[in-house]
């Protein structure tokens, strides 16, 4: 029987050689214990013995990250490599966090018995034999004469997973790295783009002591001409910092006078020292040619032989080195710059901390003098968890604003740190660019107020920081205008090596400049920024498409008790769960992107949820208002989360997302829409609640039923109380104008 296709194209998309590794190691563990799961620590352990073994017999393989020796790896360290390929392969791959086991997903299992094995294991080998042949048989001259051979060609490929990026990112690095010149002060990096391919790609190395990015500093780097005629061994400067902190002009002028001063310090024997490296036609050269301080010219066809390539690199790191000792010695503040750390692996909370997290953050708001409805902080916790895009609707003046702020604040969010922004929304908003940006008169790219938090949230330092974006009135212009880029993005989110990524949303025609480029090309909406806004429905604002409704939870505010004061002498309880002002991103980041995800361990409750939805949906379906597997999915992983931390009663968060997935789909003046109504209230108060809703004698008249709910009061049996109140406004509106909507209070 074939191996399924899911199974057969596990390897076009290579992660170095871990993903082979991980599967042969799987299968052995299989065919050993002869379980359908297995210890997940002796798969590991069978993935690390194969690195150790391969570099004891001298063989060349993919060395762990900062380390020579497998051998010399920790545990905690090979827990992330390994988890890469295990998140790589989580559509096909399980692991059991519980009980610590790994296996195949249970769909697959009845397809894959021991004849399926056997070829899954050739498939893995044969990959790992091309993979390992081509990392023992390194020639710069081939590389460099088979990139400007393909380049262009490819450019006209999809950018994602492409054999030239996995070539630049990872095979030409770890190649450079194990030259005996390049050691463990070098940071080696190659580039095609972010997200989209580059006019010159380029793969730099990088003296740790002054610089880890090619933003700023010195370093060496080879260069690609866009027409791909030649390439340059370059000693460079990075222009993003200097131009944004002085200025075109004075940048320039800066970077002009290092080149001329390191040109004294140095010999840069056999290398150009002139403004003639010819890398484009426009936009970018200009700023090569000021930055470049020295270079040789290597023309397509006539690349030089292998010994002579590493003998110019080796001269160019040479004087590279003794630049890097002079300036660091010295004390030139010039060049002195700090080296850059990274952030550690955020470490996620453990789920028993949850609420007392959230006790934390309630606790916090109280002590501001503000006091939110029961539940309803962990019910905007969980639309957040379920999804980064919330709706705040209601009246003016109900707190939506400030709920927002408070939360944020009590995570350490706050306007001055960078972390919470309030973007007022202009009535005057008609496309994207008001919020993204645009490309002014002189050819710049100039950031929109989102783009500006984006690009600080994706730096390394801020990656595990929580970012909040509030809207402010965010109907004032209408959402599918301006909002529209942002969430066709947001339904881009995709597993990356661990993270959470998404397809680019700014447009490479409108980066002309390698500093635009290297600020804001592949900039997507990062993992650790959660969107919200807050919403006035009245004749001054826009209703909302379907389109918006399905991407976000929709907390309403429309019910306030007047009566409510200030708790000033509330006390936050002592409790064993971390400071909430200290947490990491991973506290509000979804852990689930599609149910499959989370289906082998929450089968029962995701199934248990889709009946239900199933039954509504078939009441929907009359007025063309039934759900999609977009909101499914959002509802099962809000009652997933729900479930997990132990918040509300099963009823209570269907409740919710009942009120806030369901409802604000439903508007109109015809009897079906009544009908409707009327079959949700009745499920909504159940049997429980002392209230008979009898669908035929109400059609004419729901006076009787929704006459209870007077002041806004809710019997408090009714199986799921709010959905039921806001049901019964909805009939009362539906009667007294001949419309209603979930808008409509």
């Amino acid at each position: 029987m074939p191996l399924p296709e899911i199974i057969t194209q596990i390897f076009k998309r290579k992660q170095k050689s871990y993903k082979m590794i991980l599967i042969l190691s799987l299968i052995e563990e299989l065919r050993v214990t002869k379980q359908e799961r297995v210890s997940f620590d002796r798969v590991k352990d069978r993935f690390l013995n194969y690195f150790i073994a391969e570099q004891e017999r001298g063989n060349r393989v993919d060395k762990p990250p900062g380390r020579e020796l497998w051998r010399d790896a920790p545990k905690s360290q090979l827990k992330d490599i390994v988890n890469s390929p295990v998140n790589a392969l989580s559509h096909i791959l399980f692991v059991n966090s519980e009980d610590n086991t790994i296996g195949f997903h249970s769909q697959l299992r009845s397809q894959l018995g021991e004849e399926e094995l056997s070829q899954l294991e050739s498939l893995a080998y044969d990959e790992l034999g091309s993979y390992n042949a081509a990392l023992q048989h390194f020639s710069l001259q081939g590389y460099l004469e088979k990139i400007m051979a393909e380049y262009t060609s490819a450019k006209k490929e999809p950018f994602a997973g492409h054999a030239l990026g996995t070539l630049f990112r990872q095979t030409l690095p770890s190649e450079l790295k194990a030259l005996p010149f390049i050691d463990e002060q070098y940071k080696v990096q190659g580039s095609v783009g972010q997200g989209n391919w580059a006019t010159v790609p380029w793969l730099a190395i990088l003296d740790k002591r002054i610089t880890e990015t090619t933003q700023h500093g010195e370093y060496v780097v080879y260069l690609f001409a866009e027409d791909m005629s030649a390439v340059y061994l370059t000693f460079n400067q990075g222009v993003t910092v200097p131009i944004q902190e002085k200025g075109r002009r004075e940048g320039y002028a800066y970077l002009r006078n290092q080149t001329h001063e390191i040109r004294e310090l140095l010999s840069l024997t056999h290398m150009n020292k002139d403004e003639n490296i010819r890398l484009m036609n426009s936009g970018l050269g200009q700023d090569y040619q000021v930055s470049t301080v020295a270079y040789i010219k290597y023309e397509r066809g006539s690349v030089p032989n292998d010994e002579q390539l590493i003998r110019d690199l080796e001269n160019v790191i040479e004087d590279y080195r003794l630049y890097v000792d002079t300036v660091t010695t010295t004390g030139n503040e010039a060049n002195d710059e700090e080296v850059e750390i990274l952030p550690q692996e955020a470490e996620p909370l453990k789920d028993e901390q949850v609420t007392g997290i959230l006790h934390q953050i309630q606790s916090h708001i109280r002590s501001q003098g503000f006091f939110f409805p029961e539940h309803l902080i962990e019910n905007f916790y969980l639309s957040l968890k379920a999804k980064p895009f919330v709706i705040l609707a209601g009246i003016s003046g109900t707190g939506k604003t400030k709920l927002v702020k408070l939360f944020a604040e009590a995570l350490g969010a706050t306007r001055d740190n960078g972390q919470f922004t309030l973007i007022p929304v202009r009535p005057d908003w008609s496309d994207p660019a008001d919020l993204l940006g645009y490309k002014d008169l002189s050819g710049r790219f100039q950031p929109g107020p989102i783009t500006k938090v984006f690009v600080d949230a994706r730096k390394l330092e801020n990656q595990h920081k929580p970012y909040f974006i509030c809207l402010d009135e965010m109907n004032l212009a209408r959402v599918e205008h301006y909002f529209s880029d942002l969430l066709s993005v947001l339904e881009t989110q995709e597993w990356r090596e661990g993270r959470i990524t998404t397809q680019d949303l700014i447009s490479p025609t409108l980066l002309d400049t390698l500093e635009d480029q290297e600020t804001y090309g592949g900039l997507g909406i990062p993992e650790n920024v959660f969107l919200i806004g807050t919403v006035n429905m009245d004749e001054t604002t826009h209703p909302f498409s379907k389109k918006v409704l399905d991407r976000a939870n929709t907390l309403e505010f429309n019910y306030i008790n007047l009566e409510q004061y200030p708790d000033l002498g509330e006390q936050i309880e002592a409790s064993d769960s971390p400071d909430a002002a200290e947490l990491n991103h991973l506290f509000l980041r979804s852990d689930y992107l599609q149910l499959v995800d989370a289906y082998d361990v929450n089968k029962e409750l995701v199934v248990r949820t889709t009946e239900r939805l199933v039954k509504i949906n078939a009441l929907l379906e009359d007025i063309h208002a039934h759900v999609g597997f977009r909101v499914r999915d959002a509802i099962c992983f809000y009652m997933i989360y729900n479930d997990r931390y132990k918040l509300m009663s099963e009823e209570e968060a269907f409740d919710w997302q009942l009120l806030q997935k369901i409802l604000p789909r439903i508007q109109g003046s015809h009897s079906s829409v009544r009908r409707v109504l009327l079959n949700l209230i009745k499920g909504a108060i159940g049997s429980g609640a002392g209230v008979t809703v009898n669908i035929e004698e109400l059609k004419e008249d729901a006076t009787p039923l929704y006459m209870k709910w007077a002041a806004g009061q809710t019997p408090p049996t009714a199986k799921h109380p709010q959905s039921a109140r806001k049901l019964a406004f909805m009939l009362r509106r539906l009667e007294e104008d001949g419309f209603t909507s979930f808008w409509l209070s």
